[in-house]
């Protein structure tokens, strides 16, 4: 055998591997693309390899060498890991092991490359050509001759997917180029054996699995009518607009619906409503990818309403209402007015109003106002046709507040207002009706009468409620003591029946509290005290100022009239409010002569 007989066998090999890989990519463009586009794809699978070449015989002595042909290995490994960056291009890593089949073939070779990868996918299959730079590694007789040396890999293949994730490599075909240096081998004189070129065949198949990548798309159809609302005889026009189809092929539209006559033609359809029957119908559009084996199909549906035409001349109708202008709790008289344009009977109902009650039937009715508030009042009739056409009338009424009655003078100028004096240090936080003397309980219940009266004629009037300490106790505390003062009398009123809504309260605590002068006016202007009981009270001024400022002062909204500052000083319990204690016998009022309070 000739040295040189193995590289034509390849060359006509890698030529009839180009003639039926060129025929397969034209058929591949030819057909149409899949969208598909995996981030990766890895082979996996048995690999034919003959390496085309020549190499020393092991034993041979360097000088004089003997040569052998490297034979057809078929025990053999390849894979392929690609990473594609878009729909035909990638870069793509290779590997494959092969060694000698016979008990006597101890020869093998090893290839790891890389370099870019051109495919095309359709639904049917995937075409792909690569070019890849190669390390290449001979070994003959169990590593007793070894080389490494580089060289290329140039082929392609073809792919039979079996759904989106795996695909059967049918075969892959490529030539195996390689230069190695067998110089420790051979001599200088025998260039083809000391340096050969390798020429060899490789072929394989296997499985490929991809994964990553843009997702699937499912075609979508989405359907519009235009106008949605037709009186018969009105035309509608549908679209539909298709998506996730593939572009490349051409796809087919048909149309169907239940209302009306359709006239469809590729994305747009007409609807001819003459004749149709008024109602609710629904227009469908298919759309079809006759090329595609899956995912080929796509519907949409879109409604539209066919209305009957209306009656040209609908009723009219007017109301009025005598008085519109009244008093709540008295009557309107209501009457309606209705005719036809076209002449045809009409009759009036449903009378309605948003306040107060209306009866009656027919033109007339009235309206009563009995326990209606104030303001405006819609009153609204309907007139209706003998064929079921309706026209609608309202007029409004509108409804006063009685005056109210006028203020009684003599209640007012009787509503005397008195503060309330509590004992010292009442009332005590878990006895918060503690410290309200009867006294002073007999004062509130006056003003609760003639306060509750005084509503009547003036329903905004409150009551204001300022609540006062002595000096003695911190900041806090006597903050907190008036608000229990004043929340007393507060809760004292409410239980006679004075709404809770007209009363205000505030707290005083150490502030605005009565000087030792303001108290000694107040003694000297008091009628009620003899000059005795004068002169014993100013004598102990400081005790009698502050039991003066343990007080409840209240005042009218209305007039801004405020309590008398007046102590009690002749109440069967003032010895209490003041600091002391009345004695065991001292049970009932005392006699209408003024005297002295006693000291105790």
């Amino acid at each position: 055998m000739t040295l040189n007989s193995t590289p034509r066998a390849c060359r006509r090999f890698l030529a009839g591997l180009s003639v039926v890989i060129a025929v397969v990519l034209i058929s591949s463009f030819a057909l149409a693309q899949s969208d598909s586009n995996p981030k990766w794809d890895v082979f996996a699978g048995y690999q034919y390899l003959d390496p085309g070449s020549i190499a020393p015989a092991p034993g041979s002595t360097p000088s004089s060498p003997s040569q052998i042909n490297l034979p057809g290995m078929a025990k053999g490994l390849g894979g392929a890991l690609t990473y594609n960056f878009d729909r035909h291009f990638g870069f793509e890593g290779d590997a494959g092991y092969n060694r000698g089949t016979s008990s006597g073939d101890a020869s093998s070779e090893w290839t790891a490359g890389g370099g870019p990868r051109f495919i095309v996918r359709t639904d049917s299959m995937a075409v792909f050509i690569h070019a890849l730079g190669t390390f290449n590694r001979v070994t003959t007789d169990n590593g007793f001759i070894t080389s490494n040396g580089i060289g290329v890999i140039l082929g392609g293949g073809l792919d039979v997917p079996f759904g989106k994730r795996f695909s059967w490599r049918v075969f892959g075909a490529d030539y195996v180029f390689a230069l190695h240096n067998f110089a420790n081998y051979a001599p200088p004189e025998l260039p083809q054996l000391r340096r050969p070129e390798f020429n060899g065949a490789r072929l394989r198949t296997g499985v490929v699995m991809n994964w990553g990548g843009a997702p699937e798309l499912v075609p979508a159809a989405a359907c519009t009518v235009q106008p949605t609302e037709v009186l018969v005889g009105e035309p509608i026009t549908a679209n539909v607009t298709a998506s996730n189809f593939n572009p490349k092929h051409t796809v087919t539209y048909s149309w169907s619906g239940n209302g009306g006559t359709v006239t469809g033609k590729d994305t747009a359809a007409s609807i001819d409503t003459n004749g149709a029957a008024p109602g609710s119908y629904t227009i469908t559009a298919h759309v079809t990818d006759a090329k595609a084996r899956k995912n080929n199909e796509a519907s949409c549906s879109a409604s539209y309403t066919i209305k009957p035409l209306p009656p040209k001349n609908p009723p009219t109708m007017s109301l009025s209402a005598n008085p519109s202008d009244l008093v709540t709790g008295g009557s309107v008289n209501l009457s309606a007015n209705c005719t036809s344009p076209d002449s045809v009977p009409v009759s009036v109902a449903n009378w309605t109003s948003t306040a107060g009650t209306v009866s009656g039937s027919g033109s007339t009715a009235t309206l009563s106002t009995a326990g209606a508030p104030a303001g405006p009042v819609t009153v609204t009739a309907t007139c209706t046709d003998s064929r079921g056409l309706t026209g609608q009338a309202s007029t409004q009424v509108t409804l006063e507040n009685p005056p109210p009655p006028a203020v009684d003078k003599a209640l007012e100028s009787r509503l005397a207002l008195h503060s309330i004096y509590f004992v010292v240090d009442h009332p005590r936080p878990n006895d918060l009706k503690g410290g309200l003397l009867p006294s002073q309980q007999k004062t509130l219940i006056a003003l609760a009468t003639d306060f509750k009266k005084y509503l009547e004629a003036k329903p905004d009037a409150h009551l204001i409620l300022g609540g006062h300490a002595d000096h003695r106790g911190s900041v806090e505390y006597n903050q907190a003591l008036t608000e229990r003062r004043v929340n007393t009398v507060k809760g004292f009123l409410v239980a006679q029946g004075v709404p809770e809504a007209n009363i205000d309260t505030k707290a005083f605590g150490k502030e605005d509290n009565l000087t030792t002068d303001q108290v000694k006016e107040a003694v000297e202007g008091n009628p009620d005290l003899s000059s005795e009981e004068r002169a014993r009270i100013i004598k102990n001024i400081v005790v009698i100022r502050m039991a003066s400022n343990r007080r409840v002062d209240v005042t009218l909204s209305t007039t801004g009239q405020s309590s008398t500052r007046v102590f009690p000083f002749n109440s069967t319990d003032a010895l209490t409010l003041i600091g002391g204690r009345e004695s065991a016998k001292k049970t009932t009022a005392k006699p209408a002569a003024k005297k002295p309070v006693k000291k105790q």
